[in-house]
């Protein structure tokens, strides 16, 4: 246990001759080395924080208004139209100030005020350009004059070189709409779902409640917009996510994937160490601020707040509820290999380690022979299955000792980290199906090889392939995305690897081996970690899956045919579903409401009357009913970083996307990615227990539709 040796700064022996006391001196300049890297961060936050409290303006700009006014006075002009004289007169009387001096320093205090002055302006005016959102309902291609104007506007006033942080102060808060507006848009999107009787019913209760319970709850709804940031999103987070008792695997959790044509190199060890080393320049980054905010057509700022919590951050079960807890900082990650946990420390030394050091960390852990502790290898198949069970031996069996220890290693790293013993990708006689296997290894694995409540997962497999599995409470996917593009682009284009597949760099062999954790799993609590990995194995059992690309087209046809490849495809779903079931559902299409501080996630009913009409009209079907539940549940991973990958000279370096279990019992869920010009990437799920559905055979349809809309586009009209 030399690990454990090197954790004590200091120790004594107490004798008849006296206190023998000896110092660990390595102990103690990693105390030391810690303490100045904290201080380095405390510094840049103050900074950062400096620089936003001041945006859309800059400190710089601060100097820039002091030597115009002071050069001003200098040539005997008063821009303050005597404000300065006024404010020398009342600055306290000192012998150590003389008249010029006196005059300089109410200069500087006016040019202060003025500048400050300035500072409010100009973020005042910034938020209510950004209050305006006509510019949406706009046809695309034709901007009004007044949009125009509004976007030179917002440039102006936008800043220079913002930090990933600088526009929240200046974002609006999400309205809450009318009663009336929102009663009117539910009944449209049921419409096109009831019988003309339930409609009516629907819409009577919807009367109902607008003249009794509605305006109350409306007013509530309106107080608490009044103070708190976003009205809906730590209800969101609380109610959606961290009070759900059932797993987070399959039903919460979703994926991403790995390049699907390319394999930077088979060496597992060295594919995860550039893949930890990318992740964590990343992080440097993000603590930095130096992240650019994400931009709607390169002018208007999306909130950033969901980045904060992407590092260091678990969920922790509750009995009633979940809660999220995030550290500041982490210095190690955890690792799962062959059934046994280790802490891997990231900066020995006080530098990030490089990937070539990295890698061999990674191969220590591949080539320990020692075999995993009495449930060790099953313990993380607590956070796949359901919550209650998970918290209460949380309390139960792992609050001292080793146990208490170890979870605190995993729980307080900065992500997770699998190597997994399998192969991944396009493989064998049926690419087609491996892909499939390969979904629903990033989706749920063996169910007990990834820890499901840390923030991400980063998986690495035996072949080189990656991927990663992304806990969803504490951010929205185009999160975790932007993650993912920077860190495959890192990975290939910046870091690279040898010609026999070898991370590149020194390999530094004083570095102390990665830790394993101890365990100490009492009998009674296996019992409860088997039957965690039942319920888990059951639900990841009846998951069907379906990944395949579509490559007769992509968004360059839609976009000629002069529509929205988004809603191309949702009216493709809609025709493919029709076919699938012979009837039409509630489909929910996710939206982000990052326009807004704070905001998350919204729901677009993709399912309407003129949609519905449109598929009458494609197949003049004769039935349309009812369905409730979210039968179709449909998200687009959107590229936030196209200028990282190169698609004219490496096509075929760029993911393809993740994806997600089903909502719906009995319906499906689809993700589906736009790649480039010319590729669409599909990823659908249900369940096998459903007789309704069937992942493989809704691929065809979707497949088929989106054919018989590029025919129908195509055709002249008449």
């Amino acid at each position: 246990m030399a690990e454990a040796h090197q954790a004590v700064a200091f120790q004594f022996t107490v004798s008849p001759e006296g206190v023998d006391l000896r110092l660990s001196h390595a102990a103690l300049q990693q105390v030391y080395l810690a303490g100045l890297r904290s201080w380095k961060k405390k510094i840049i936050r103050l900074r950062n924080s400096l620089m936003r409290g001041v945006f859309p303006a800059s400190p710089a700009s601060w100097l820039v208004m002091v030597v115009a006014i002071l050069g001003s006075q200098a040539s005997r002009l008063d821009p303050s139209m005597g404000l300065i004289g006024k404010i020398k007169e009342q600055l306290p009387a000192s012998p150590y100030l003389c008249e010029p001096a006196r005059a300089g320093l109410g200069a500087l205090v006016f040019a202060t005020l003025l500048w400050l002055g300035l500072v409010g302006t100009m973020r005042g005016a910034l938020r209510a350009l950004l209050c305006y959102h006509g510019w949406m309902e706009e046809e695309h291609g034709h901007t009004s004059h007044t949009t125009k104007l509004w976007l030179a506007l917002v440039k102006i006033f936008g800043g220079r070189r913002p930090l990933l942080y600088s526009y929240q102060a200046s974002l609006p808060c999400l309205p809450v709409p009318a009663l009336l507006d929102t009663l009117q848009r539910y009944l449209a999107s049921v419409r096109p779902l009831l019988p003309e009787p339930q409609f009516q019913r629907a819409a009577g209760l919807a009367q109902d409640f607008e003249r009794s319970l509605g305006p109350r709850l409306q007013w509530y709804l309106t107080l608490k917009s009044w103070w708190a940031t976003n009205y809906v999103s730590d209800w969101w987070e609380e109610y959606v996510y961290l009070r759900s008792r059932g797993p987070l695997m399959v039903n919460s959790n979703y994926y991403a994937m790995d390049f699907l044509y390319v394999t930077p190199t088979p060496v597992q060890a060295a594919r995860a160490g550039n893949m930890v080393h990318a992740m964590l320049l990343y992080r440097h980054k993000l603590e930095r601020e130096q992240i650019k905010p994400l931009m709607v057509q390169g002018t208007l700022p999306m909130c950033s707040a969901q980045y904060e919590r992407m590092f260091n951050t678990t969920r922790i079960p509750g009995v009633e509820a979940d809660s999220l807890q995030h550290r500041r900082d982490s210095q190690h990650v955890a690792v799962f290999h062959a059934g046994r946990f280790f802490r891997l420390e990231l900066y020995p030394g006080g530098r990030l380690l490089g990937p070539r050091a990295l890698q061999a960390q990674f191969q220590r852990i591949l080539d320990d022979p020692v075999a995993p502790a009495p449930g060790e290898e099953t313990l993380a198949a607590l956070t796949a299955g359901p919550r209650e069970p998970w918290a209460r031996a949380r309390q139960t069996y792992f609050r001292s000792g080793q146990n208490q220890e170890s979870l605190r290693a995993v729980e307080q790293a900065a992500f997770f980290i699998t190597l997994d013993s399998t192969e991944q990708g396009l493989l064998g006689p049926e690419p087609g199906r491996a892909l499939d296997c390969y979904s629903k290894a990033l989706l749920h694995g063996q169910c007990h090889d990834r820890w499901f409540d840390k923030s991400f997962t980063l998986i690495v497999f035996r072949n080189g392939k990656v991927g990663l599995n992304a806990e969803h409470s504490w951010a929205d996917a185009p999160i975790i995305g932007h993650l993912w593009e920077y860190t495959l682009a890192t990975d290939v284009f910046q870091l690279g690897y040898s010609s026999e597949g070898h991370c590149k760099g020194e390999v530094q062999p004083s570095l102390p081996p990665p830790q394993k954790l101890q365990w100490e799993i009492p009998e009674e609590c296996q019992r409860v970690i088997q039957g965690s990995l039942r319920a888990a194995r059951a639900l990841a059992d009846d998951v069907d899956f379906h990944t395949f690309a579509f490559k007769d087209f992509g968004k360059g046809l839609i976009k000629r045919c002069r529509t929205s490849p988004d809603g191309f495809i949702q009216l493709a779903l809609q025709l493919a579903h029709y076919r699938d079931k012979g009837k039409f559902c509630l489909t929910y299409e996710a939206a982000m409401t990052r326009l807004f501080r704070e905001g998350r996630t919204e729901t677009v009913r993709s399912c309407s009357v003129e949609s519905c009409n449109f598929v009458r009209a494609m197949l003049d079907p004769t039935q349309s009913v009812l369905s409730e539940p979210w039968g179709l549940s449909t998200s687009q991973t959107p590229i936030q970083q196209l200028e990282l990958f190169d698609l004219h000279n490496h096509p075929d370096y760029i993911s393809c996307g993740g994806g997600f279990g089903p909502v719906d019992d009995n319906g499906y869920g689809v993700s589906y990615i736009i790649l480039g010009e010319n590729l669409l990437t599909f990823h659908v799920s249900c369940k096998f227990s459903s007789p309704e559905t069937d992942a493989h055979r809704f691929g065809a349809h979707i497949r088929t539709a989106l054919l018989d809309l590029r025919a129908l586009f195509q055709t002249p009209p008449q």
